[in-house]
């Protein structure tokens, strides 16, 4: 199979080639100018977007990188990422207080008075206002749950290419071709980093994009290794070595953890389920008998 053959494969291909072509444009077309120019191909509903924010002088949320780096957490993209992670919200906001009021209007009875109607409106506004939020977290969430399984994995098979002669690119696109199957989103994640290894200037800033990205302590601690030892003039295998096996003792001990607290766990279904059923077959036959007398 090739470097990135199968299902998961292209997709991961397809992002990465996505992301040097936007590195590249911004490289022909320089930052400023070439912001100034994609501002006036904005789709309609990104530049209605930016206008309300505008008036209603909310539109530093556009800027906001706390935002930015919440949505690509979350594996969502592109310059029209912010506007319409905000738009949705208005939406799902103005849907949720329509909604309710709909829905308490077809009630025959209503056992309150009438302005409570407006509460419960005002309530299923709110709720549908932070829905997104709540799905924005949990999608966050479930990304970073994968790629912390496998990124001790990742961080091995990175250590084996330093060590085997290969430069830091390299390593990283032969350690996103053979996680792409296990972790498709940190086959991603380290295939963009690998892009914007090839195309910014700064290699810091392809290290510290990639922490960002992913949200995770330990890219965290990877992007500050690989800084460091840029910095500093320190070998690379060294560093990623030492890193590697923090981070498998690390696995370690969650799995001593998580298996020390599982008779706790188990306390509560044992009794409910086991015990009923033991109780059953041993005291069953006992009590057919007593009453068969």
């Amino acid at each position: 199979m090739g470097i990135f053959g199968g299902g998961n494969k292209k997709r991961i291909k397809s992002v990465i080639n996505q992301a040097r072509g936007e590195l590249s444009r911004k490289q022909m077309d320089g930052f400023n100018r070439g912001s100034a120019i994609r501002q006036d191909k904005q789709k309609a509903h990104v530049a209605l977007v930016n206008k309300l924010l505008g008036v209603v002088n909310l539109q530093h949320l556009l800027q906001a990188d706390h935002l930015r780096a919440e949505l690509a957490q979350a594996g969502i993209r592109g310059r029209g990422a912010i506007p319409a992670y905000i738009s949705t919200r208005i939406l799902m906001a103005i849907a949720g207080g329509i909604g309710t009021i709909v829905m308490l209007g077809l009630m025959k009875t209503f056992p309150y008075p009438g302005f409570v109607k407006f509460i419960f409106a005002g309530v299923g506004a709110v709720a549908g206002f932070f829905l997104p939020k709540l799905l924005l977290a949990n999608t966050v969430q479930q990304r970073q749950t994968e790629m912390t399984e496998v990124f001790p994995d990742a961080l091995d098979l990175l250590v084996i290419c330093v060590e085997a002669g290969l430069g830091v690119e390299a390593a990283f696109a032969r350690v996103t071709e053979e996680i792409a199957e296990q972790s498709p989103v940190l086959a991603t994640e380290m295939g963009l980093m690998t892009a914007e290894l090839a195309y910014l200037g700064d290699r810091r800033q392809a290290y510290t994009n990639f922490a960002s990205r992913t949200g995770m302590p330990s890219a965290k601690a990877l992007a500050t290794a690989l800084i460091q030892s840029e910095q500093y003039g320190t070998p690379v295998g060294v560093a990623l070595k030492v890193l590697a096996q923090e981070k498998r003792d690390e696995r370690m001990s969650n799995a001593e953890r998580k298996a020390a607290a599982l008779p706790a766990k188990l306390t509560v279904p044992m009794i409910i389920f086991f015990l009923p059923v033991l109780f059953i077959v041993v005291i069953g036959p006992a009590a057919l008998q007593v009453g068969a007398q």
